[in-house]
């Protein structure tokens, strides 16, 4: 047994999340840094470091140019600010879509460098058996079914799925073979109502929503989309703040005060000791 002391808070893990299923939902936000994740992690169950950092942070048309290194940076800076969460961290596009070796190398990479305790697959048709592998060598995986960002430049645009009897036959099955491989929960983004409810009623483990309805068994967000930071957000999104016209105020309050030389006051500046009187 370890000498080292346990922290003194444990974090939330694969097994815990999935006893959530059927309960109290799942609070789910995205993180990419440390100071927000020191905020987040007091109210959430599960912080993704998502691929979206590479659209929401590094500015990129999509999330198909993120990189390994990318998602352990981002990684390692959630930890550092964390304490309680699940931290699951994206695997990017090209890491585990090949040879199911490669993919383990991937995700044991992301969890040694980073420490998290997770990883998400977006689960295309032939990656329940990537999942299955990972999952027996001690790599637990959350799943993604529905819209799948990863898949944009097939598919041409980031379209809601399960609006037709092909498509909601296809993301059911899909959602189905992600949880018999393994999965300890299935993130469902932009789908249909009664294809969310019906993955939700048919699988052991708890479905996770973005754009897929109250009926699943909690909810994800991106977190600069709720927080108001971006002047167009998906209808999925609910703003629960509006950061953007907040940080345009403040700095345009700095420029001002900066320019009238109103900043730095006296109580801003540093002064010369005064001498010591003899």
């Amino acid at each position: 047994m370890s000498s080292q002391k346990q922290e003194a808070v444990r974090r939330l893990a694969a097994p815990d999340i999935l006893k959530r299923k059927g309960g109290e939902p799942l609070v789910c936000l995205t993180a990419y840094d440390a100071p927000t994740a020191a905020l987040l992690d007091e109210h959430c169950d599960v912080l993704l470091v998502g691929d979206s950092v590479g659209m929401v942070v590094h500015g990129l048309p999509n999330t198909v140019g993120v990189t390994m290194e990318m998602m352990i940076m981002h990684g390692q800076a959630v930890m550092r600010g964390s304490s309680k969460a699940m931290v699951v961290v994206d695997m990017p596009f090209g890491s585990y879509e090949g040879a199911k070796e490669v993919a383990y190398d991937n995700c044991a990479r992301i969890m040694k460098e980073t420490g998290a305790q997770g990883i998400k697959v977006e689960s295309g048709p032939t990656v329940p058996e990537t999942i299955a592998y990972l999952v027996q060598r001690g790599i637990p995986v959350m799943g993604h079914v529905g819209l799948r960002p990863q898949a944009v430049l097939t598919e041409g645009a980031f379209k809601a799925k399960g609006r037709t009897d092909d498509e909601r036959l296809r993301v059911i099955a899909e959602a189905e073979a992600t949880a018999d491989a393994g999965a300890f929960a299935i993130v469902i983004e932009g789908t249909a109502e009664g294809v969310a409810r019906e993955i939700t009623a048919a699988v052991d483990v708890p479905t996770i929503g973005i754009g897929a309805s109250a009926a699943c068994d909690g909810q994800i967000l991106v977190t600069p989309d709720m927080l108001g930071l971006f002047d167009w957000t998906p209808k999925f999104v609910r703003k629960y703040a509006d950061q953007r016209s907040e940080i345009d105020r403040a700095v345009a309050a700095y420029a001002a005060d900066v320019k009238a030389r109103r900043f730095p006051a006296e109580v801003e500046t540093y002064f010369s000791k005064k001498p010591a009187t003899p």
